[in-house]
C-alpha cells in the first residue's frame, strides 16, 4: 500500500464547482449534511482516495468488506455544481491529517474548485432547542455574506479551534487561495444529530441558491428525539432520593 492510491471513476466536466466536505466529526453533523445531499441529489463517483494514514480497517456490508477511505461525488444542486467529500473516517494521526487534506485539496483543484464549505458540529456539551450555526472563514471577505445567510461569528469559539479536515481546508486551503468556510452545527455531542445537519444545510442552502428536502432527517431526527427521551427517563429514575444521600456511619 502507498501512501496514497486515488482510484478514479468518472471525469465530468462541472461549471464553477463548489467543494463540500462532510467528514466523521462532533455529532457526525458533517457527515449527515454531505450524505443527505448525496441522497437527495442525483451524484456520481469521481474518485476514492485510499491511503495509510485511515485506520487500518474495512467496512463490512452482507459479509463484503470495503477498504477505509474516502469518496469524491460530482452532483448538480438546481444549476450549482458540487463536488461532495465524505467517507467514514478520518487520519489517525496530525500529519495524516495535513496530507490527506493536501491530496484532497490537489483533486478539489483538478475539478476547477475555487470555493469551499467544511461541515461540522460545534458541542454545546447539553441539549439544545434552538440549533444555530457557527462560522469561519479562511478570510473576512467572506464573513459578511455567511453572516447574511444567518451564520453566527463568535468571539473565541469553537474553543480551541477547529481540528481535522475541516480546519485544514481553511487552513491549507486558504494559503492556496481557496475562498474557504466552516458551517459548524450546535449539537450537544452526544449522540448523532440530524437536527444540527438541517440546520448546516439551511445555511449553506442559503449561500449557494438551492433547496433541498428534509424528509429523511426529519424521520432521524425523531428517532434521536426518541432515544434521547428515553435517556432522560432513566436518568431521572437512577436519580439518588434525599434518603439515599443519608449518611449512615
Amino acid at each position: 500500500m502507498n501512501e496514497f492510491e486515488i482510484e478514479r471513476h468518472a471525469d465530468p466536466a462541472l461549471s464553477d464547482p463548489v467543494l463540500i466536505e462532510g467528514l466523521p466529526g462532533v455529532g457526525h453533523v458533517g457527515k449527515l449534511a454531505a450524505d443527505h445531499l448525496l441522497d437527495e441529489f442525483e451524484s456520481e463517483p469521481v474518485a476514492t482516495v485510499y491511503s495509510e494514514h485511515f485506520p487500518p480497517q474495512v467496512t463490512v456490508d452482507d459479509g463484503v468488506t470495503d477498504l477505509a477511505g474516502a469518496e469524491f461525488h460530482a452532483l448538480d444542486a438546481d444549476g450549482t455544481d458540487l463536488l461532495v467529500l465524505t467517507g467514514d473516517h478520518q487520519a489517525g494521526d496530525g500529519p495524516g491529517h495535513y496530507r490527506l487534506t493536501a491530496r484532497f485539496l490537489d483533486i478539489a483543484e483538478e475539478f476547477g474548485c475555487e470555493r469551499a464549505y467544511a461541515l461540522g458540529g460545534v458541542p454545546t456539551g447539553e441539549l439544545i432547542e434552538e440549533y444555530a450555526v457557527v462560522g469561519a472563514a479562511s478570510d473576512e471577505a467572506l464573513v459578511d455574506p455567511l453572516e447574511d445567510a444567518g451564520v453566527e461569528f463568535r468571539e473565541d469559539e469553537p474553543a480551541g479551534g477547529i481540528v481535522g479536515v475541516s480546519g485544514l481546508v481553511l487552513g491549507l486551503g486558504g494559503r492556496r487561495g481557496l475562498d474557504a468556510a466552516c458551517l459548524m452545527g450546535e449539537t450537544s455531542g452526544y449522540l448523532v444529530d440530524p437536527k444540527s445537519a438541517q440546520a448546516v444545510l439551511d445555511a449553506l442552502c442559503d449561500l449557494l441558491d438551492f433547496e433541498v428536502d428534509y424528509g429523511s432527517l426529519s424521520e432521524r431526527a425523531d428517532e434521536m428525539e426518541e432515544v434521547m427521551e428515553k435517556m432522560q427517563e432513566m436518568e431521572t429514575a437512577q436519580a439518588p432520593t434525599d434518603d439515599d444521600l443519608r449518611y449512615i456511619g
